[in-house]
């Protein structure tokens, strides 16, 4: 266990959070907000703890190794949040500790779920770093991290370890020959569709401030809104625009940089992207159809397309209560919470790969079952997959549907809500959606949850974000030994 090198890199994340909070910090001073010196004492707190961390490891040995990358991952994740949720705590905009954290935690993993019962009251310094929090979060620190910062290593790949634990999907592989020059791709892509994405809010005549913060929450999938109505009382070109948006940001990014490769065959045959767009189109279809008798058939199709795709990539905007749809258009929307969007996008959920890789999987045992003496293996995208990719997804579903067991148990201690109300709760956390189903459907929120069930949803977020692994190694005793 290289605790020194573990040191170093929180050391560093905690030091980019602190250099991230500088625009709130100057939007703050130049508006002559109260909160300012909140992301003042902010930064100091978070300096006063990285810098000793950054000179005790700054000479450490760069071996690495997955179990470090883990440790590494959800360590700095951890303490990320903790320190992310100082200026809502000592601005006392959200006053209560633990609110902040969820808040703030929610915002990181690009839940999108709050304890805010309007977040129009917010400063804008706060709101702006509220919505910030989702666009690191979506790609991921450590990806910036590893972007910008020449790390060395030389041929340890540490940088590998610390890709594969942060992104999503169940296989991580490198772009370029460089995990550095990987990194620095995905960051361009991320960067390139935020731009666009402002510069087309912008053209819907929406303000700078609110197109800013709107980007951040569709492009890293997070769903936090400026108003207190989400997007709702936007125009509907503006909806559009982040309905497009948010479905281009649930694709897996590798696929863009095929494009730019003039790729077109491999992404045409992507099975995972044919699946992810399919479920799109005809969830919508049949969605518009179930609530044709509510709106005009144009509104109709808008409201379906928007909430499909702000449900399977996990952005959790809204223009409409859903809640108040037919029972068929939420179990779909409940069931799109499931599936998420695809592996290696900004996205949450189980992700459109896994649910591939377990009906392929599936399909796979029951015709052995009929032939035993028949060998068939399980391919995608006319690649065998490997076994142990097949047996990491089973042991990631298993893992998946046992902490969303637990966790509904958990939740359900010491308050009267529903039982819908309250697996909803947990599977909109875990899968990093942002609004469940009737008391914390998209026109409520989450503050009337006590103190133990929040953080049971704050460990559910981080878990959902983070992959499931990261954080039981964190938390597991053996993980810590030097053997």
């Amino acid at each position: 266990m290289n605790y020194k090198m573990i040191g170093k890199f929180t050391s560093l994340i905690l030091m980019a959070e602190a250099l991230f909070m500088i625009p709130a910090l100057i939007i703050g001073l130049c508006l002559g907000e109260k909160s300012a010196i909140s992301f003042l004492i902010s930064i100091g707190i978070i300096f006063a703890v990285a810098v000793p961390l950054w000179l005790i490891g700054r000479k450490t040995d760069r071996r690495f190794s997955a179990r470090d990358g883990f440790i590494c991952v959800g360590l700095g994740w951890f303490m990320m949040s903790l320190g992310g949720a100082l200026p809502f705590f000592i601005s006392e905009e959200i006053p209560h500790f633990v609110d902040a954290l969820f808040e703030t935690v929610s915002g990181f993993t690009t839940t999108g779920s709050s304890i805010l019962p309007n977040p129009e009251l917010l400063s804008r310094s706060i709101l702006y770093w509220r919505s910030f929090t989702h666009w690191i979060g979506g790609m991921g620190v450590l990806v910036f991290l590893l972007a910008i910062v020449p790390l060395g290593g030389g041929n340890q790949g540490f940088t590998m370890h610390l890709l594969r634990a942060e992104s999503p999907g169940p296989e991580v592989g490198k772009l370029m020959p460089k995990m550095r020059q990987t990194a620095a791709v995905l960051y361009s892509v991320y960067i390139t569709i935020t731009i666009l994405d402002i510069v087309f809010l912008l053209f819907g005549k929406m303000p700078l401030f609110d197109a800013v913060c709107t980007a951040f929450g569709t492009v890293g999938t997070g769903g936090f809104g400026v108003k207190i109505d989400s997007l709702a009382s936007y125009s509907p070109y503006i909806q559009t625009v982040t309905t497009v948006f948010m479905t281009l940001c649930g694709v897996n990014f590798s696929c863009y940089y095929l494009l730019l490769l003039r790729n077109f065959t491999s992404v045409l045959k992507d099975e995972e992207l044919r699946l992810y767009l399919g479920l799109i189109i005809g969830s919508t279809a049949l969605i518009a159809i179930n609530i044709r008798h509510l709106f005009p058939w144009n509104e109709a199709i808008r409201h379906a397309a928007f909430q499909v795709s702000s449900i399977i990539t996990t952005t959790g905007f809204a223009t409409t209560d859903f809640d108040l749809w037919p029972s068929l258009s939420k179990a779909i929307l409940f069931a799109l919470m499931i599936v998420g969007a695809c592996a290696g996008s900004t996205g949450g959920g189980l992700k459109c790969a896994r649910a591939l890789l377990l009906f392929k999987g599936l399909k796979r045992n029951v015709s052995q079952m009929l032939r035993p003496n028949k060998i068939k293996t399980v391919r995608v995208n006319e690649r065998t997959v490997d076994e142990k990719i097949l047996a990491n997804t089973n042991a990631y579903f298993a893992t998946y549907i046992l902490i969303l067991i637990i966790s509904f148990v958990l939740v359900s201690i010491g308050n009267d809500f529903s039982t819908g109300t309250n697996f909803s709760a947990v599977v909109s956390c875990f899968n990093n959606i942002g609004p469940g189903f009737e008391a914390v459907g998209p026109t409520c929120n989450f503050a009337s949850y006590g103190v133990f069930s929040k953080c049971v949803l704050i460990f559910d977020m981080l878990a959902g974000r983070l992959e499931i692994f990261p954080l039981i190694i964190l938390f597991s005793p053996k993980a810590w030994t030097s053997k």
